[in-house]
């Protein structure tokens, strides 16, 4: 099997001196190999979010700048007790947000509100630390040799695009405090998810994203935003390696009830998606705003690699979400 997607394989400028999108980065990776020099001020929108599995905790954490605000955020779901401790902040005019071009090298920052948020790219992987009133988290991500990430650029128009890495199935170590309590945990049996993002988006859109992993395999969805672009955010990994699947989805799920099992189908795909806990998050800046209803859960079904044979998804620990964006 093969996507009708065009792999890119050389380094390449996101954008044109003039700040368009540049014709040559559209299409897909297998490492990060795009420069996102976005150009102008209003409609930029840089971030990149974490989410951690272990056995005992979900761990989500993101730092972004939209140019008129910075929104940052740490959030910790105790898996045994449903209990949530989150850390969210908005930062006028994304003061203090430092973000570099390119994935996977540099450090991202960001201050403000009480929370601090350190990301360092390295050859080896990365290192994280979010520091705030009662969490903090100290975690390591390394980067297994010939581990591969699915790099996309979703091209809406010249002046609308965006440039996405989903890195999924990374193994994770590290050191979670809360209050009082501290946690560890081992990459024998954590994963870590990466969303890089580099783009100038619509002011309205809604999109669906799931990532579900486990040892050997893993899965990365994604729907709405991508549709009618010809390109989607689609990948299956086997120890490491990326199957790319062209295929744009169905997403079926029940928005009165978003604990109902999830299914998202295609000709490559039959996942099901099954939910323990939902997270609601709103933002409401006059004009701006968000809403996100993600939901952890464990996925079954299967998927189809390269040389069309089907991979199992049975067990595999994630999430699926729908977001919807003023911005």
């Amino acid at each position: 099997m093969t996507t009708h997607e065009r792999e890119i394989t050389a380094p390449v400028d996101l954008c044109l001196a003039d700040g368009r999108l540049n014709a040559e980065a559209v299409g897909w990776t297998r490492r990060p190999l795009h420069r996102g020099n976005l150009r102008g001020w209003g409609r930029r929108k840089r971030w990149e979010y974490w989410g951690v599995v272990t056995p005992r905790h979900i761990i989500g954490l993101v730092a972004s700048s939209l140019d008129y605000a910075a929104v940052n955020g740490v959030y910790v779901l105790d898996r045994d007790t449903r209990v949530e401790t989150a850390k969210d902040v908005v930062v006028p005019l994304a003061r203090g947000a430092v973000f570099p071009d390119r994935s996977g090298a540099g450090t991202a920052s960001v201050r403000g509100g009480g929370l601090a948020i350190d990301i360092e790219e390295g050859v080896s992987g990365t290192v994280i630390r979010a520091v705030s009133s009662g969490i903090e988290l100290d975690l390591e991500v390394p980067l297994p040799e010939g581990h591969e990430s699915l790099g996309v650029v979703v091209p809406w128009g010249r002046g609308r695009f965006q440039y996405t890495v989903k890195d999924v199935g990374r193994p994770a170590r590290g050191r979670l405090r809360l209050g009082s309590d501290e946690f560890a945990f081992e990459e024998t049996d954590s994963f870590a998810v990466l969303d890089h993002g580099r783009g100038k988006w619509p002011y309205s859109v809604t999109w669906n994203w799931a990532a579900g992993s486990g040892p050997g395999r893993a899965i990365q969805l994604g729907g709405k935003w991508t549709d009618g672009t010809g390109s989607t955010e689609n990948a299956l990994f086997v120890d490491g390696r990326l199957h790319k699947i062209g295929d744009e989805l169905e997403w079926s799920y029940d928005r009165a009830d978003w604990l109902r099992p999830w299914r998202i189908t295609g000709p490559q795909v039959e996942v099901e998606f099954h939910p323990f806990h939902e997270k609601v998050a709103r933002t409401e800046l006059g004009l701006v705003g968000s809403e996100t209803h993600q939901c952890f859960g464990h996925f079954s079904g299967r998927a189809r690699a390269d040389d069309g044979t089907w991979v199992d998804l049975d067990g595999l620990t994630g999430w699926a979400e729908e977001a919807r964006n003023r911005w």
